[in-house]
Formats: C-alpha cells, structure tokens, sequence
C-alpha cells in the first residue's frame, strides 16, 4: 500500500475510479476520494451488475446471482492503478476483482473466466503471449440512432468518400485526435504500437505489443474507454460495433497468440529443429472444432453478425493457412521463435476479457486433445461454405451443447451468459425496423 500511496500522492490524485468489467466490457462501478480508498474499507456492487444487459434490463431468473440481489465485494488490483489524463480533477483508475464475502471468486465476473483458464495453462507449464490489434471507426456525432452513420470531417474540411486503406494522409486528417490518444495511452501505460487507416471510411488500427493475456485484456478494456474519450473532445465518436455502417467493412479484435514454456522461455509452437511441433497443430486443431461453439463470446450482439459476409474483409469458415487473410486463422511469416496464431475471428465489439479467456480455451483443448487442423489453405477462403453461426441463435444453441467449453469456463458462467443473451434478443426482437417499414409497409 505504501507503493500507491506514493502513486497517489506523486499525481496529486483527489478521487478514485473503482471500476469492474461486466459482461459487455462496460466499466461500472464506483467514483470514491482519495481518503476513503486508502482506508481499506472495501468497495461493494450488487452481483446482479455482472448480468446487466447492454441496453440496462436485467435476466427474469435471477438465481444467476441470486434472488436476494445480494452484494459482491470488489478487491482493487493495486497493479491495475493508472491515472485518468482527461479527468477534470487529478483522479486514478483502479481495476477491481469481485468476490463473494467468504473470499471466493465470482464466477460470472469475465476477469475470473479468463483467470480461469490461464490457471489451466500454468498447471501445464504454460505461459499465453498475446496481441490484440483492434479496429475501430471515426464518426461524425450523430443524435439521432435512426439516421445512418457517416464519417467526420478531418482537417480538409470534407469527410472521406472512398477508401483509404493504409494512407498517411487519410490517418493524418485526424492528427490532433491521435496525438491526444497516444498521450493518454502513454499516461496510462498503455502499451500501444503501430497505427493505421484500415479499408472502411474512417476506420482505423491500433495494435497492441504482445505481452500477458491478463494485462493485455486490462489495456483494451481501458483503450476503448480512451479513445472514446479522446474522441469526444474532437466532435466526434469512437465507435467499436463490430458493424456500424452499411456498406463498410466491419470492425475486428484480431488476436495473435503463442504459448511459450514457464520456465525456458521458448516458444513450444517451435520444435528444436526450427519445424512446428504437434503443440502447434493442435491449438490451430482446437481453434477449429470450438470456435463455432464460442461465436457468442467473438460475436456477441445480433450486428456482429453482419460483420462476418462474404468478401468483406472478415471470414466466414475455419480453415488455417499461411500468411492467408481471407482464413479464420492465419499463421504470420515470422522467424521460428516468433510462429504464433493469428484469430481472426473476433469482433472488436467482444468483451476483451471473455474473448482472450475463449480464443486460448479453444486452443488448450486442441493441445490437450492432440487435434488435427488438417492442411493449411493456400487459396480463396471466401469460396468456401459458411462454417460459423449466422447469427446469436444459433451461437447460443452450439454453445449450450459443448461440454468441453462449458467445463472449461463454467457452467454458472454460461448460464448467466444465455441469460443475458436471451434477454438482449428477446429486446432487440421487439424493435421494428426501418428495412421492414420500407419493404413491407405498402407492399405485402
């Protein structure tokens, strides 16, 4: 404690966030002074902010959490402490872990889900290394959910009408903006590399250096907070849906990952000859066989399915391949001791935390079980059938039947997350469209 007391007293820090991650990646929790966090009293939520869905509602059964609503305890990880850069007064960030009040973790809670599955990896001798690489769009402020989105305006004045993939003067028309977020990445120790403009209108990437799984979950789930900020104070809006405008590519959270033995340090994708070794194959093997069962987790809303079409920058099957972007899961020329796997899955709208938990879930089962992933595709993946889930329906239905996953992350956190799921559709259900006043009001 005397480390943040230092901390805390070096930024001149008055308030205190004290966030959790819900199942969204939302930041919830509570807003305390200085005085009252150095105290040691603990922060308290009710279990049930862990279900709440993206539009507020909460699950009808309510033995997810149980039906008293009763209160969660929340433990600051002190490693997580960072300062908050557009804050008004000098206030840190703090990342909490929720337990219950006899010191078991909350299983719900999506840092323990991906805690849980990086124990199964230690028990092994295993260490994950990961990189996130995230897409997002800029848009013009828009007040009204009806209308379609559209880009902002850079510093020429006009919007982008065509697109700009990779072009520094299309990143550069927005250079103020970004010279705020890499400020406050750099405040918050956020270990961001390179940037690009991606295929979309105003769609842009920023890659993570590759490190912990935890810590990098951490990182993403503060960047997005950051950049939305970032964006705010330009006129604009940082939007990460997977899918945000109709005729535009959609948004991803490409994964890269590799697994590299505790106590050597070496990458055990790479055998001592240079070759890949069976350890290899079988995490791309696991891949295969559960990703589809875990869409729910890598597409977690009904627009991230749209995202996932044909010839739109996004895959649709689970084929592997070499250097192969139009692939599920893409091997990156690299040296031997860098071979890694690259999921190309998940959209940027998952929760970071359920998401990394699920990509190397998967692949701990492909190693575990001696997978085969069979030959890598050297050709078109978009001319293959569809291998994934449509849409939420069907992602919920494969989920609920594979066991292996359910062991893997819990089956009271699986519960809770169809809960939640189905709660989120039966809403969105509910809702007519524009497309259907359009095509069917005078004509069926």
């Amino acid at each position: 404690m005397e480390q943040i007391e230092d901390f805390l007293k070096k930024h001149r820090i008055t308030e205190i966030e004290a966030v959790i991650p819900d199942m969204a990646g939302i930041a919830r929790g509570k807003i305390t002074p200085r005085n009252k966090f150095t105290s040691g009293e603990s922060m308290r939520l009710p279990q049930a902010v862990m279900v709440q869905t993206v539009t507020g509602d909460y699950p009808e059964d309510g033995t997810f959490t149980g039906v008293t609503d009763p209160d969660m305890v929340c433990v600051p990880d002190l490693s997580t402490i960072r300062p908050i850069p557009w804050a008004a007064d000098p206030t840190a960030q703090v990342i909490h872990d929720c337990v219950h009040f006899d010191g078991t973790p909350v299983e719900i809670s999506p840092r323990y889900v991906l805690r849980r599955v990086l124990d199964l990896y230690q028990r092994k001798g295993w260490t994950p290394v990961v990189a996130p690489e995230l897409e997002f769009y800029l848009v013009d402020m828009n007040k009204d959910p009806d209308l379609p989105l559209r880009p902002p305006v850079g510093r020429t004045g006009r919007p982008e009408t065509g697109r700009q993939s990779y072009s520094i003067e299309a990143v550069n028309e927005f250079d103020p903006l970004f010279e705020d977020i890499y400020e406050y990445c750099e405040t918050q120790n956020l270990d961001i590399d390179t940037l690009i403009h991606e295929v979309g209108a105003a769609q842009m990437e920023i890659n993570f250096q590759h490190g912990d799984a935890l810590n990098l979950a951490d990182q993403v789930f503060l960047f997005k907070r950051t950049v939305r900020e970032a964006a705010l104070r330009h006129n604009m809006y940082a939007t990460f849906m997977a899918k945000p405008m109709e005729d535009e590519p959609g948004s991803a959270m490409h994964v890269h990952q590799s697994i590299v033995d505790a106590e050597t340090g070496r990458n055990v994708f790479t055998g001592d000859d240079g070759q890949p070794t069976s350890l290899f194959y079988g995490f791309i093997g696991g891949l295969q066989k559960y990703t589809p069962a875990l869409m729910p987790i890598f597409a977690p809303y009904i627009n991230s399915y749209r995202r996932l079409s044909r010839f739109m920058a996004a895959p649709i099957n689970v084929a592997w391949g070499y250097d192969n972007r139009t692939v599920g899961f893409r091997i990156p020329h690299s040296s031997p001791a860098a071979r890694r796997i690259e999921n190309r899955i998940p959209g940027v709208d998952c929760n970071p935390y359920l998401a990394l938990a699920a990509t190397l879930a998967a692949g701990y089962l492909g190693m575990t079980q001696q997978l085969d992933p069979g030959e890598p595709l050297e050709s078109d993946g978009y001319s293959l059938p569809y291998q994934l889930p449509r849409n939420l329906e069907e992602g919920l239905t494969l989920m609920a039947a594979c066991e292996p996953i359910g062991e893997i992350l819990g089956q009271h956190f699986l519960k809770a997350y169809f809960a939640l799921k189905e709660t989120e559709y039966e809403a969105f259900f509910r809702v007519i469209s524009s497309w259907e006043r359009k095509h069917l009001l005078l004509h069926v």
